[in-house]
């Protein structure tokens, strides 16, 4: 539960420390005036006059309102400067105690606060009447009285601004006084206009006896008018918050949200001590019970309002208000009786022909204020806003929970399972793997036939159940086909993980009861496990189902997958046709990953990567058809296409003045075609790009493999004024000593090594070895698979120029490559064109 924030303010008792001196101050000063005007009850018709004027003032106040409690300063001005001039001074005393009296009756009855408001009434007009009585008597047309009476009306007021500062510090704290202190001292422009208005008045009394008929008036017309004015004023205030709040609720897209943008803006609207959101617990939605108050914070998790009022709304179906404004509901006012809570508002949420909740509010701040009728219209228009804000959140919850579970067993989907399986292979685990287990329910077609899918249906919820029952705490359990369930789970290796299927399926087996027959259910078992088997949750789930296919004709029913499972030379040529069609009709997409120096942090080019989603397999692995390109003959127009969109794309940053350089990875069967040089300084010469601005990359381990026949091309290339950078640089043989022999400009060290840098000495070794290598050779050095902040650092601490990885950014298709320059980068004007730096590393 919520608890208060901020230290709790001190008891009421404290404020006698300020309302016995100014009592103490009244008294004395009364008894001197008795004394120096012992016949002042002579005057009591003109007492009289501005007690009944003053009174009626009462109306006209300006209220504050801090935490549970209210003060209010009475703009009664006008009587004042009345009374002051005309008046004695025990008669001007005792009319102000009168008037204020009656305004301590419309209001609560605590003592304490009783005595503070007489006593502040009192010491106020002794101070003004003791700044006026030595310049007596006093001459109406007489500039100075006006000064004088403007002067002892403004001490008046400073004496009873003093006496609101200091009982609410002593009470509340000194930062409540403050609070309070600020918008009333704004607020004195009122009290100087209404002084002048009683000088005016004055000024005609004395001109003319009559004239307080059109003094009378003028005042009623005055008090209407504003009365209308701060009703317009109230009604737009109100239609604003409403609109406020309404547009806070609508942009809530959870349940969980909404009683935090909604229930503090209730009760500030509705000037309420408390504000409660119940919502009735259905299906998957626990009940909820928040409650916003007035000196809290945080939001309480408990309601002031009694049950049996809440339910009698619910029950009703129509809003429950009690209060003295409410008459027709005496009985129920019974129910507040033995706690603290004087009127209360309850409004039912309706969707629809059911009620989902309740909307409430408690305890009108303010003395002698209490909700009234237009307030039940204003909770209940928020009360439908709020209801509708419910149904649409827990609508849209009820259709992703829908896409991304089975229906049946409650189950997550086989695309939640996937989308599972992708976040586990994203995270990186020291001797962990991903394993995926595939059961394949055996008969369950067989049930469907013979008892019909219903029964079928039981027995797949039955092996549900056992199977969350049994997988482990770690474990995800789905539904992924009609009659197949998957649970992925980290596990220490594939022994481990084929030990594991074995005991879940040793568990699931056994009788089942369908109906009236009592069936022994047996399942396969396939297993994959990341990254041995699959680097991609589609090739992972798809090789368990080859296993569990495997896995029936097996005796023991577990099948670990190995690449024999598949037909390599079925798959391979249909892959083979599809990516000649896909390379033909432009289907093959190319990526770009931004290349970062490690100094400055500019982008200075890409990487150019070719990516492939199959109408069929989905997205296919850039290593599976590269390998089927290889082998097919089509590696060269792959080739040709890569190149040829990442020179398009050069040429048009070179034409926007801000020129990346793009880097295309080549295999050393494009190094051993003869052609390959010509077919570059064609393309460069069709783009107009410089051909220092493209970087071929060519895989260590396949140069190594035919070195003396790849050289030839890779020193036309060089002629050329391409770049030529060693790829995966660290992971050949006798990789240092061929490296004087190549033609090449940089290395690029491999990301196996990079990515084990900041935790493996031996990786952290390697690398430092091959930067030190490179710079005496003067070779660039490029590091990819920079994933951390902590790498990062130390390559760059090494002195290694160029950074690449999924810290900077992930491969990105064109147009979102864009967009992350635009959000990620900034300009920076360079002699040769425009770099883009990046504003941070994230």
């Amino acid at each position: 539960m919520a608890r208060p924030s901020g230290p709790r303010g001190r008891s009421d008792q404290w404020s006698w420390l300020i309302t016995a001196p100014m009592a103490l101050f009244a008294v004395i000063c009364t008894v001197g005036f008795w004394l120096a005007d012992p016949h002042w009850y002579r005057a009591w018709p003109a007492g009289l006059l501005v007690f009944v004027l003053y009174s009626a003032g009462i109306l006209a106040v300006f209220t504050v309102v801090v935490r549970r409690s209210s003060f209010t300063l009475a703009l009664n001005e006008v009587p004042l400067v009345l009374g002051l001039f005309y008046l004695p001074p025990v008669l001007m005393i005792l009319a102000v105690l009168g008037g204020s009296t009656l305004m301590l009756f419309r209001g609560s009855h605590n003592p304490v606060k009783t005595f503070y408001n007489l006593a502040r009434g009192a010491a106020s007009t002794c101070a003004a009447l003791i700044v006026l009585e030595p310049f007596r008597p006093l001459s109406a047309s007489s500039p100075e009285t006006w000064a004088l009476l403007f002067l002892a009306t403004l001490v008046m007021l400073l004496t009873q601004l003093v006496g609101l500062f200091g009982v609410l510090s002593l009470v509340q704290g000194i930062q409540a006084g403050r609070a309070v202190i600020r918008p009333v001292l704004s607020s004195f422009v009122v009290p100087c206009i209404n002084v002048t208005v009683g000088l005016l008045f004055l000024v005609a009394l004395d001109a003319a006896a009559w004239s307080v008929v059109l003094m009378a008036v003028l005042i009623v017309a005055l008090v209407f008018a504003l009365r209308s004015f701060a009703g317009f004023f109230r009604q737009h205030q109100t239609l604003a918050d409403v609109y406020e709040i309404t547009q806070a609720v609508g942009n809530e897209a959870s349940d969980s949200g909404l009683p935090d943008v909604l229930l503090a803006r209730v009760r500030a609207l509705m000037s309420s001590e408390f504000a409660t959101l119940w919502l009735a617990p259905r299906e998957r939605y626990p009940e909820v019970l928040l409650t916003a108050q007035v000196d809290n914070a945080g939001l309480l998790d408990l309601s002031p309002i009694p049950a049996a009022v809440r339910d009698v709304a619910l029950t009703e179906r129509i809003p429950v208000p009690l209060g003295a404004q409410f008459p027709g509901t005496e009985h129920l006012r019974g129910l507040l009786r033995g706690g603290q809570v004087k009127d209360a508002v309850v409004v039912p949420l309706r969707s629809g022909q059911a009620v989902v909740g309740t909307l409430e509010v408690a305890n009108r701040l303010g003395d002698g204020r209490t909700f009234r009728p237009d307030d039940v219209k204003v909770l209940e228009t928020i009360a439908a806003h709020a209801a509708v804000a419910v149904e649409n959140s827990r609508l849209v919850d009820r259709l992703r929970y829908d896409a991304y579970h089975d229906r049946l067993t409650a189950m997550p989907n086989r695309r939640r399972m996937l989308d599972a399986l992708a976040e586990a292979v994203a995270v990186h685990a020291e001797d962990e793997v991903v394993a995926v287990l595939l059961f394949d329910v055996d008969g369950q077609r067989n049930v469907n036939e013979s008892m019909g899918h219903a029964a079928g249906d039981k027995l797949l919820a039955e092996v549900a159940e056992r199977l969350r029952g049994i997988a482990g705490s770690g474990a995800l359990v789905g539904r992924v086909g009609g009659d197949e369930f998957m649970v992925t789970l980290r596990t220490e290796g594939i022994e481990a993980t084929i030990d594991l299927a074995t005991q879940m399926r040793e568990r699931l087996r056994g009788p089942m009861a369908v109906g009236s027959l009592t069936l022994d259910v047996d399942t396969a078992v396939g297993v994959s496990v990341y990254p041995d088997h699959g680097a991609d949750p589609e090739t992972l789930l798809q090789r368990a189902e080859l296993a569990a296919n495997a896995a029936k004709a097996l005796p023991y029913g577990v099948q670990p997958f190995h690449p024999a499972l598949e037909s390599r030379a079925v798959r391979r040529l249909g892959i083979a046709a599809d990516l000649r069609r896909a390379v033909d009709n432009g289907q093959l997409d190319v990526y770009f990953q931004p290349k970062v120096t490690l100094a400055d942090r500019h982008v200075l080019g890409v990487e150019c990567l070719a990516r492939w989603v199959h109408p069929t397999h989905g997205e296919v692995a850039p290593e599976d058809f590269v390998a089927v390109a290889e082998h097919t003959g089509q590696l060269a127009r792959l080739t040709e296409v890569v190149l040829t969109a990442g020179l398009r794309h050069c040429r048009a940053w070179a034409d926007a003045d801000r020129p990346l350089s793009i880097a295309v990875n080549l295999s050393a069967r494009t190094l051993l075609d003869s052609r390959f040089p010509d077919l570059v300084q064609e393309l460069l010469m069709e783009h107009q790009v410089d051909p220092g601005q493209v970087t071929f990359e060519i895989s260590e381990p396949g140069m190594l493999n035919d070195i003396e026949r790849v050289l030839p091309t890779l020193y036309r290339l060089r002629d050329l004024g391409v770049r030529l950078s060693v790829d995966d640089f660290g992971t050949g043989a006798s990789s240092l000593g061929y490296l004087r022999q190549w033609p090449v400009h940089e290395v690029k060290i491999d990301d196996t090594f990079v990515q084990g840098m900041a935790t493996d000495s031996g990786d952290l070794a390697i690398v430092r070895a091959i930067v030190s290598l490179a710079r005496e050779f003067g070779l660039t050095v490029v590091a990819e698979g920079v994933e951390s902040e902590l790498t990062l650092d130390l390559l760059e601490e090494m002195g290694c120029e160029i950074g690449q990885g999924y810290l900077f950014s992930r491969p990105l298709p064109f147009e979102r490559l864009e967009a992350w320059l635009s959000a990620q980068t900034e300009p920076e004007s360079t002699p040769t064109g425009e770099v883009r730096r990046l504003r941070a590393v994230i």
